[in-house]
């Protein structure tokens, strides 16, 4: 409830930006303080909040499937997630027509079971009065509540699965159609807060009832057995209870993980579309997705999960710490500008405001976390994360004067009807659009996206090496900032900052597990990976390098090109002339 309380106001100006503007999460972030790459940070915590759920899902999937149709285990791995593929792959129309017309049976099914309890007249005195552990110090208990609020806190970034649908939410044109659209966008936008709280306390209880009917402790927050076990009080009839049990868990678990998937694909598009400059796809990156949470099915996500969801949410905190701050503090307050501003051409590759703030929080709750800030900051590192990056946002966003946010001030084709793209043929609405004076016309912004001849012509000054070039030239004397731009001063810096959160993490790591011997092992991992890191940044930086040559050299050739058919024009005037007055000199000479 603590953290339920939490959520809902921070979903909340989320789902309102979404909805108002038609945009996913990603292309909110990019205009609310991230910047145009610094967003592909964020698509990937997104979609590893996609793929973590998704595998955890699909692996309850799996044991309701061996619990009641004796499904081998490892079968259960493979279907579970590979079932969703053909509904997802049509998009949203399929994903949204197969929800509807499985909510009913789902919602039905859920509250049955206690539904029934209440009419045959269970006693409840197993969950209200659940023994407890008196002996355990205040201290202790504070641990646990932090630990329980790491865990529930990673559910903050599920927020962005809901936008992926409310931006589909049509724009009201009366004041009855107004309420409506504010009626929608708060039960499903923030909203889901609400039912997520009420189900995890019903959870509670039917936990508290398996244990009381023996169920094994490892086995009592499976929902298969919690579900079996609250069927069989009521009704008793092994078949049925049997088969409602199989048709809730297989029913709720498709509907979770067709969601997932769906949204999976979108995080992936776009994480990879500005890295690679390429779009094979939505098709594509679902599968991708489908198959690192069948990975992480079969190393065993499910036994982890507390670990696995603890340490995930103090990045997802942050990042929607800064998101939320810069939506409902920056732009009030003119620290950030208005709307919501998504095209490559207008946007800085990094915006300090999010990206730093973010970054900050991680750090600092994840040394909390570990332990190295004490025991009071390690039960509250979730809590520091939300609040470091709430308050940094603005401070960042005041300090830099919002000048990292536009590159320039372009209002987009704003007429009412649609623009055919230059690239592409297809037409766009205004918002979506924006001169290119490279291809010398209009184009969207997905076609802007994965241009790759540009060199970014619009913007110059916008990207992330040519800002941190001119911030280094600026304060340093020349000598200085060409040996802090040189190739070996990059290698030295990005294999130092990679190596340090890989590092960070292994403390981390070591710091909860406290295994014997383990310092030795993540030395030795820490060393090998170190070598793997400095290998993988000296080719990036070479094949950046070589990457930008052959542009050079592609940009020269047509220049070369034209000088040789100017020579080749010259010769032939010259050819000309002496052709014209030779024949001239024999004409005069026959006359």
């Amino acid at each position: 409830m603590l953290v339920g309380a939490i959520l809902f106001p921070t979903g909340l100006p989320t789902s309102y930006y979404a909805a108002r503007y038609g945009v996913d999460i990603d292309l909110m972030t990019r205009g609310a303080g991230f910047g145009y790459l610094g967003s592909t940070i964020t698509s990937l915590i997104y979609a590893s909040f996609t793929f973590i759920f998704f595998a955890l899902e699909a692996a309850i999937l799996a044991l309701a499937l061996e619990f009641t149709m004796g499904l081998p285990i490892f079968i259960g791995y493979v279907v579970s997630p590979l079932v969703v593929i053909p509904i997802v792959v049509h998009g949203f129309s399929k994903t949204s027509a197969f929800h509807t017309w499985t909510q009913p049976l789902r919602v039905l099914l859920h509250v049955l079971p206690f539904g029934l309890l209440a009419f045959v007249g269970y006693d409840s005195d197993a969950w209200t009065s659940f023994p407890v552990n008196t002996d355990i110090p205040e201290g202790a208990r504070l641990m646990m509540l932090g630990a329980a609020s790491g865990v529930v806190f990673a559910l903050i970034a599920q927020i962005g699965e809901q936008v992926d649908f409310l931006r589909f939410l049509p724009e009201p044109k009366t004041r009855a159609e107004r309420r409506k659209w504010w009626m929608s966008l708060l039960v499903a936008g923030p909203g889901w807060s609400v039912l997520g709280v009420l189900k995890m306390i019903a959870g509670s209880y039917l936990v508290t009832l398996a244990i009381r009917e023996s169920v094994p402790l490892e086995n009592a927050s499976d929902p298969t057995w919690m579900y079996y076990v609250a069927f069989d009080q009521a009704l008793g009839n092994p078949a049925l209870v049997l088969g409602l049990t199989g048709a809730f868990v297989v029913l709720s678990q498709l509907k979770i993980n067709v969601t997932n998937a769906y949204a999976g694909s979108i995080a992936w598009s776009n994480f990879f579309s500005r890295l690679t400059q390429s779009h094979p796809g939505r098709v594509v990156w679902l599968v991708f997705n489908v198959a690192i949470a069948l990975m992480l099915m079969e190393l065993g996500v499910f036994t982890g999960l507390e670990h696995v969801l603890g340490l995930y949410s103090h990045v997802a905190v942050a990042w929607i710490g800064a998101l939320v701050a810069d939506l409902v503090v920056n732009k009030p307050l003119g620290l950030s500008p208005k709307g919501n501003e998504f095209r490559r051409s207008n946007l800085h590759d990094v915006n300090p405001v999010g990206i730093g703030s973010m970054l900050i929080a991680c750090v600092v709750s994840l040394l909390a976390y570990a332990g190295f800030l004490g025991p009071e900051a390690m039960a509250a590192s979730s809590f520091i994360a939300l609040i470091v990056a709430s308050a940094l946002a603005p401070v960042i966003a005041y300090a830099t004067r919002g000048r990292y946010y536009l590159t320039q001030v372009d209002a987009g084709l704003g007429d009412p009807g649609l623009r055919d793209c230059v690239v592409c043929g297809y037409g766009f609405d205004g918002e979506d659009m924006t001169e290119c004076p490279f291809h010398g016309g209009t184009i969207c912004s997905l076609c802007c996206t994965l241009d790759t001849g540009c060199n970014d012509l619009c913007r110059p000054d916008g990207r992330f090496d040519a800002a941190v070039n001119a911030l280094i030239f600026d304060r340093l004397p020349a000598p200085a900032a060409r040996a802090m731009t040189s190739r070996l001063a990059r290698f030295i810096a990005a294999t130092a900052l990679v190596s340090a959160t890989f590092g960070l993490l292994l403390l981390m790591i070591r710091n909860v597990a406290g295994a014997p011997n383990f310092d030795a092992v993540l030395t030795v991992i820490f060393g090998t990976v170190m070598i793997v890191i400095g290998i993988s940044v000296w080719m990036f930086i070479l094949i950046g390098e070589s990457r930008c040559n052959a542009r050079a050299e592609t940009e020269r050739q047509p220049e070369r090109l034209l000088q040789e058919v100017r020579a080749h024009d010259r010769t032939d005037r010259a050819l000309q002339q002496a052709k014209e007055k030779a024949e001239a000199a024999n004409l005069a000479k026959t006359r």
